[in-house]
C-alpha cells in the first residue's frame, strides 16, 4: 500500500494547495486499512527518556497536529510519533495561504502560527487510545504551546502538563516557533528559566495520574551560541529529560532556487534546513556533555542524512517534510541504513555512532 501511494496518491496531492493536500493525507489515514509493520530490527531499539522505542524514526510534530491518526503512523512503521502542536484553547492560526512548497529545493515555508482544535479535543482522543479505542499501543508524543493572546503564555504550558498528564508518552516545549509573535522570547535566559520551573513542578503535581512523564524542550536553530550556552545550562540544572533539535528557520540559505516562494514568511523546513539544523544539533551535544539525550530533526531526506544527525549527536531523529517530496518509502529506507550502519558499529550498535562527528562539526565554518 506504501508503494501504491507513492507512485498515485503523492503526485495528486502535489497538484493540490498544500495545506488541503495535508488535510486530505489525515483523512485518508484516518480510513485506510493499514495493516501492522513487521517486527522492528532488533538492532534499532533505543531507550531514551525511560522510553523503550522500537526504532529511531519519529514523525515529527506539525503533521498530526490535533491528534487524530497516531496509531495510523506508528502502523507506517514510525517508531514512536509527536502529535502537535497543541495549545490550551482552540485557535484558527494564521490567514491563509500558510503553507507554500519550494519543490526545487525539497523546501516548505510555513506559517501556521499554532492552529489548534485544543487540549479538550487532544485529550478525548488520547483519552479514547488509551481505552483501547484506537489501538494504545505505542509512543506517542505530545508537543505543547501556548494561545496568541495568552497573557502569561507560561501558565499555557503548565495547563497542558496538568490537563494532558497520562495520555501522552512525553511532553515537548515548543518555544522555538517563528510563527507566533514573542513566542521565541521565551528562550531568553529569565523566561526560560521560569519556565522550566513551573513545567517541571506541574510535572510533578500530576504524577499520580501516569507517573512522571519525560519533558523535552525544543528550541530554534537560529539562537546565537551564547543563547545555546545559557539554555543548555538551564535544561541540566533543573535536569530536563531531553530537547529537540531544531524547529524551522527564518533564515533563507543563499542556494534556495525557488526565490520567489522563498521570499514568503514564515518557518522554513526540509532539505534546505539540514546544514543550519545539524550544526546546531552538534553545538548543543557537545554543550549537553551526554547529561541527556537529543532528538535530531531537520532536513533529512534520506537515510544517509539520518545517519548524518545521529552522528552529530541525534539519539532520536524525525521526520516531516521530506515525505511531500519522497514519499512513504523515506521510512523503511532510514530505518535500513540506520539498522546496517548499527551492524558494521558492532556490539556498540547505533548507541557508538551518537556524537561520533559533532566536535568536527562545531569546528567547521557556520552554514550560510
Amino acid at each position: 500500500m506504501i508503494g501504491l501511494f507513492d507512485r498515485l496518491g503523492l503526485p495528486l496531492l502535489r497538484l493540490m494547495e498544500a495545506e488541503n493536500a495535508h488535510r486530505l493525507a489525515i483523512a485518508a489515514l484516518r480510513f485506510a486499512p493499514l495493516r501492522q509493520p513487521p517486527p522492528d530490527d532488533p538492532a534499532l531499539a533505543v531507550r531514551a527518556f525511560g522510553l523503550d522505542f522500537p526504532n529511531p524514526l519519529g514523525m515529527a510534530a506539525g503533521f498530526d497536529k490535533h491528534g487524530e491518526v497516531p496509531d495510523a503512523l506508528l502502523r507506517l512503521g514510525f517508531g514512536f510519533v509527536e502529535i502537535g502542536t497543541v495549545t490550551p484553547l482552540p485557535q484558527p492560526g494564521n490567514p491563509r495561504p500558510r503553507l507554500f512548497r519550494l519543490m526545487p529545493d525539497h523546501g516548505v515555508i510555513n506559517r501556521l502560527g499554532f492552529n489548534s482544535e485544543g487540549a479538550h479535543a487532544v485529550l478525548r482522543r488520547l483519552g479514547a487510545r488509551g481505552r483501547g479505542g484506537r489501538g494504545g499501543g505505542g509512543i506517542v508524543g505530545v508537543n505543547i504551546g501556548a494561545n496568541k493572546d495568552s497573557v502569561d503564555r507560561i501558565a499555557d504550558y503548565v495547563r497542558l502538563i496538568e490537563q494532558l498528564a497520562g495520555v501522552g508518552s512525553y511532553f515537548v516545549c515548543n518555544v522555538s516557533s517563528p510563527n507566533t509573535p514573542g513566542l521565541r522570547n521565551l528562550q531568553q535566559a529569565s523566561a526560560f528559566d521560569e519556565l522550566l520551573s513551573r513545567v517541571l513542578e506541574a510535572r510533578e503535581r500530576v504524577s499520580d495520574r501516569g507517573g512522571t512523564t519525560p519533558v523535552l524542550i525544543k528550541i530554534a536553530p537560529d539562537l546565537a551560541l551564547g543563547e545555546l550556552d545559557a539554555i543548555v545550562a538551564a535544561a541540566r540544572r533543573h535536569r530536563v529529560d531531553g530537547m529537540i533539535v531544531g524547529n524551522t528557520t527564518v533564515a533563507r540559505p543563499s542556494g534556495l532556487r525557488d526565490r520567489a516562494t522563498a521570499r514568503e514568511a514564515g518557518g522554513l523546513s526540509g532539505t534546505p534546513l539540514f546544514p543550519l539544523a545539524t550544526r546546531m544539533l552538534a553545538e548543543t551535544f557537545v554543550r549537553v556533555e551526554n547529561a541527556f539525550p537529543l532528538v535530531g530533526v531537520g532536513g533529512i531526506d534520506s537515510g544517509k542524512a539520518a545517519l548524518a544527525k545521529v552522528r552529530a549527536g541525534a539519539t532520536l531523529v524525525q521526520v516531516y517534510s521530506a515525505l511531500v517530496f519522497r514519499g512513504l518509502g523515506l521510512v523503511a529506507e532510514i530505518e535500513r541504513e540506520l539498522a546496517a550502519a548499527a551492524r558494521r558499529r558492532g556490539p556498540a550498535g547505533l548507541a557508538g555512532l551518537i556524537g561520533t562527528d559533532a566536535a568536527v562539526l562545531a569546528k567547521e565554518p557556520w552554514p550560510l
